[in-house]
Order: structure tokens, then sequence, then C-alpha cells
């Protein structure tokens, strides 16, 4: 059961990795590249991160290391080219993220990938198992089922009424089957009915977001996979309408208008990243780097969306949460 923390990181399992090698060529400059699925304004933060964490390292961009990155805008045909063009560039690791890790995993063998992936990477076939990758991918999967639960009783805290819950979700996403499964798990623990919505494009989601208030849902929750995360503004706009109040696992959504999220602190995942990094370009392989999950968790609440419709957010929630956005 994972724990309400907001420092630290759970390596998958207790297996030690031997410790890394030394620059083959003392004073070499290593290459680093980054590969998004979305669009920069997506990843400022977590760049940031990454970056910052390797200043503490000892990496300094374009004096230690060459930073190389990359965005895809949501095309997978871009994401493929952007795979191949980094990879030719030999960097000493590929850093993907969203729909950049699948190209990634898939096109290059010869560099070592790190990967923030929001689903199972053993379910999406990017490793043999979280202890032991065994390929040149390993990274951190922010899969965190257990989690699940606690939304939906924050949720229920926000409505007390809530009954009936929608859940919206893209079924292409690697571990979405694992997920619906424990929030019809934890529904059923508080005596709520689950309407289930699925899409796998934007041009999808607006053909089935009319459909959501038919079945009259008290509250939403959104998967957080790349597509729900892409279109989480409209999403917000959409529920905020109808006065319905939707929470997801990021913090990204309730900052666009969602009444909450409850998951992983994402900067302190990225910072966690740049210690994958600076392994690796010491010599570390990743196929023996155990892939890690999160422990930094935070609560968020937008008390202003909730207010818009006629909510009132408990104080004992507010009092609990990490951040609350007035």
């Amino acid at each position: 059961m994972a724990r309400f923390r907001r420092r630290g990181i759970l390596v998958a399992t207790a297996a030690c990795i031997a410790a890394p090698r030394a620059l083959s060529q003392a004073g070499s400059k290593p290459r680093v590249a980054l590969l998004f699925g979305g669009k920069p304004s997506d990843s400022t933060d977590f760049v940031g991160a990454l970056l910052g964490e390797l200043r503490t390292l000892g990496y300094q961009d374009r004096r230690t290391v060459e930073i190389d990155a990359r965005y895809a805008n949501y095309s997978t045909s871009e994401a493929e080219r952007l795979a191949v063009e980094l990879a030719g560039r030999k960097p000493a690791a590929i850093v993907a993220s969203g729909g950049g890790i699948e190209p990634a995993v898939r096109l290059v063998r010869q560099v070592p990938i790190v990967f923030v992936h929001s689903g199972d990477p053993v379910d999406a076939g990017f490793a043999d198992s979280l202890p032991r990758p065994g390929r040149n991918a390993t990274g951190i999967s922010l899969l965190a089922l257990d989690l699940i639960s606690k939304r939906m009783e924050f949720l229920k805290q926000v409505r007390p009424t809530m009954q009936r819950v929608a859940l919206l979700a893209s079924p292409e996403h690697p571990g979405q089957l694992r997920e619906l499964a424990a929030s019809r798990a934890a529904a059923a623990q508080f005596g709520v009915e689950v309407v289930y919505h699925e899409a796998r494009t934007p041009a999808e989601l607006a053909a089935a977001l009319p459909r959501v208030p038919e079945g009259k849902p008290d509250a939403a929750l959104i998967f957080s996979d790349a597509l729900m995360l892409g279109q989480r503004q409209s999403l917000a706009t959409f529920f905020l309408a109808h006065k319905i109040p939707s929470g997801a696992g990021y913090s990204a959504f309730p900052d666009s208008g969602h009444v909450m999220s409850y998951g992983p602190e994402r900067l302190a995942v990225w910072r966690r990243t740049a210690h994958f990094v600076d392994r690796i370009v010491k010599g570390a392989q990743p196929a023996a780097m155990p892939i890690e999950l999160p422990t930094v968790f935070e609560l968020v609440i937008n008390r202003r969306s909730a207010s818009a419709m006629g909510l009132v957010v408990p104080q004992q929630l507010l009092v609990r949460a990490d951040r609350v956005i007035e």
C-alpha cells in the first residue's frame, strides 16, 4: 500500500547495481538526448527538474554535457523520425517520455534509453521485468494502482452524494486494463457505479464527451495517459460546464481546472531520472538497472473549480492537500 509521502523513491527491487565504470575517455563530453511525445510547453518544468539535478551531479549544459531535446507534438510518425535522428547522433542516453517512449524502444537498440512511463513498462513490452529490464531501456514507472482508491475517496469527500462515476481513458495505453480493473474494484468499495468511456484520439474523445452527461455521473476520474493529459484543458472546460467534478493522477489536471489530483510528484521523478543518466554515462547498463516506482505523492485541490460547481471542499481535505488552488 503506497503511503502519503512527500519525499523519496522506492527501488522496485532490493537487487544492487554494480558500481558504474569510469568514462572510457577522460574529459569526453557526453550527449544526452531528450525525446518527448508532446509539445515543449508540456515539458518545461520536467526538463528544468532534470537539468537542475544533473547540475547537482556535476554536469553543466554545453560545458560538460550536451543536451539535445526534441518534441513530436503528439505525432507518432514524427516521434519515430526523431528517435532515429537522435540515435544517429550517438548520445550517451536517450531520455524518453510519453509518446516518445515506444518509438525509441522499438527503433533504437544500441543507445541506452531512460524512460518516464505512466503505465506498466512490462505490459508495454519495454522491459522483461521491473527488477531486471534485460534490454537497453530502464527508468521509472508512474503506474501506482493502489492510489486509485484514494482518488475515489477524495472525490467522494468533495461530492458526498456520489453514486456514479465516469471513467475516461485510452484503451491503447499500456496498463489501462489493470487500471480499469482497479478502478472498478475501488468503486465497488464505495458503492459507486462505474460508466467507462474510451477514446484513442482527440477526435474520438470529442465524439465521446457528449455521451458522458447522458450517464448522469456525479463525478469523473480521468486516467493519466498521454491522450487525456494532452486534452486536459478542454476536458476541464467540459466538466466545469456540466458541473461534474473530475480527478486524475497528475497535478497538471487541477492546474488546468480539474477539481483534484492525487498521484506521483512528477518533478521529483524527473530529478530522479538524472541519476539514471549519470550512472549510464559512467558505464552502467540499463539491462541490469531496476525500474523504479514513485513514493513521492501529492494531493492538489482546485478549490476555485469546486466552488464554481457549487461544491464545498471539506476542511479536512484542504488541510491534507499539498497545494490548494484558490
